[in-house]
């Protein structure tokens, strides 16, 4: 018998060792032939103990002896698998969730040590039915039968409120701090809570083959559902458990590809037309770059730039899986280019970015990222757009974007660019159809908010080079 657990424990290892956490899972699911089932329960105990590592940390410093960064980095692990399966996996038993962490110590160096394990779980556990037991005596002491009981939670957390949120939902201070100065309080923890889901599976249907209707059908032929997402006319959202993608109908024949609605607003932000000269600047792996092929109607030149070889091969095979002949690939870093000066009518920028807005897709994004990589990926977005806006030609466009959420990396290096470049303004996207409750700012820059959006964070922004540019 394979144990998922023990999958999990293996991946996570490798995880705390430097690996990302996709690329860790991916290892372990590839060696092994695991049913449905099992497979979603290793990739929801990785993610979700990567995602929830700072709580589940506080709950060890706060009911152990010795602090999380005190244990041995293995026992540490297992205690986060256990700890996650108490708090956050109801479906789980809680006598199942204590007996194979135990079982997990036992099996992984830590024999000596599982009485421990289990008697720390299990505290974790009498506490929160202690807590609950006081709270139904004090709801009968109040006489009011239709009271819920809250829900208790043996977690204490400080009044300080950054300190408070990241703690509570797994964030860095820093994080919650820049979102606080954005949004507030409550809207701040609705972005933590959204950010702790998992993440749903956008696709983008490619018109030049077929339809939306046809795609919904093949789909649901299949027993697979999708639901579409308003203001995005080729996109759908799958709901519930969709198998491999790539076996899915219509995926070899180049009728769709997977790209969240968020990234699809962009392209038609750029709004590129039939006959044009388009550059992506860093274009892979090609989800952008192959939807302005499409709104195109493959019709024109669009050259992919991007430094990364391997990244591009995978943007050639998504371009021939969608049967795309107007997409031109071209190696190498974008701030070296010359031989693009005034030849384009837009150019797409989706700079890289700390990807503060798809921390649900990537849970180990939130611990990766600090405040000096935030600084130094603002010198390079602002290096970028300085250089690739050259590629333009005067009276044409360039769409600057971002999957952050971080002032410095989008308003910051859109008003510097300004500042120092007369011959750009911001052109107010009129036209451009938005989610609901979505607003472009007075300066004419947007920000998709995904607690309110329901899609991952994104900023994006239209310039227009004037006529008299030299």
């Amino acid at each position: 018998m394979i144990n998922p657990r023990q999958l999990a424990f293996i991946a996570l290892r490798d995880v705390h060792k430097g690996a990302y956490a996709d690329v860790a899972l991916d290892r372990v699911l590839q060696k092994v032939d695991l049913a449905d089932c099992d497979r979603r329960l290793v990739t929801e105990l990785v993610y979700g103990s990567v995602r929830r590592q700072r709580t589940l940390d506080t709950l060890i410093d706060q009911l152990a002896k010795k602090k999380s960064h005190q244990q041995p980095q293995d026992l540490r692990t297992i205690l986060h698998l256990g700890f996650y399966q108490l708090r956050y996996q109801e479906r789980i038993p809680a006598s199942a969730a204590v007996n194979t962490t135990v079982q997990l110590a036992k099996e992984n160096g830590f024999s000596g040590l599982t009485g421990f394990v289990n008697g720390l779980l299990r505290q974790y556990l009498r506490q929160a039915e202690g807590q609950r037991s006081r709270g139904a005596e004090e709801k009968d002491s109040l006489l009011l039968p239709q009271s819920p009981i809250p829900h208790f939670d043996p977690l204490e957390l400080p009044e300080n409120p950054v300190e408070r949120l990241g703690i509570l939902h797994s964030f860095p201070d820093w994080i919650i701090q820049v979102w606080l100065e954005q949004l507030g309080l409550d809207d701040t923890e609705r972005v933590c809570e959204w950010m702790n889901q998992s993440p749903t599976i956008d696709l983008r249907i490619n018109p030049l083959h077929t339809s939306i209707e046809e795609v919904e059908a093949a789909l649901q032929s299949t027993g697979i559902l999708v639901k579409r997402i308003p203001h995005l006319p080729q996109a759908l959202r799958f709901i519930g458990n969709t198998g491999s993608i790539q076996k899915l109908p219509g995926f070899k024949e180049g009728w769709w590809t997977v790209q969240d609605s968020s990234a699809q607003l962009v392209s038609h932000l750029l709004d590129p037309q039939p006959g044009e000269v388009v550059i992506d600047v860093c274009a892979a792996p090609g989800g952008k770059t192959t939807h302005i092929a499409e709104l195109m109607g493959d019709k024109g030149k669009i050259w992919a730039c991007d430094r990364t070889s391997s990244r591009l091969r995978k943007l050639q095979e998504n371009s021939q899986r969608l049967n795309l002949q107007s997409i031109q690939i071209y190696t190498g870093d974008s701030r070296h280019f010359t031989q693009f000066q005034n030849t384009a009518d837009r150019v797409l920028l989706d700079a890289p970015c700390s990807g503060l807005g798809t921390m649900h897709r990537h849970a180990d994004a939130r611990w990766r990222q600090i405040p000096k990589s935030v600084q130094e990926l603002s010198v390079l977005q602002q290096e970028l757009i300085t250089h690739t806006s050259n590629f333009v030609k005067p009276g044409g466009v360039l769409v600057y974007a971002t999957c952050t959420l971080h002032p410095a990396e989008n308003e910051q290096v859109i008003s510097a660019f300004l500042a120092k470049s007369p011959d750009w303004q911001i052109e107010y996207p009129n036209g451009l159809e938005l989610p609901d409750s979505a607003q472009i700012a007075p300066q004419g820059w947007f920000k998709v908010w995904p607690h309110r959006q329901d899609m991952d964070g994104f900023f994006m922004v239209r310039l227009r080079k004037t006529n008299n540019s030299e």
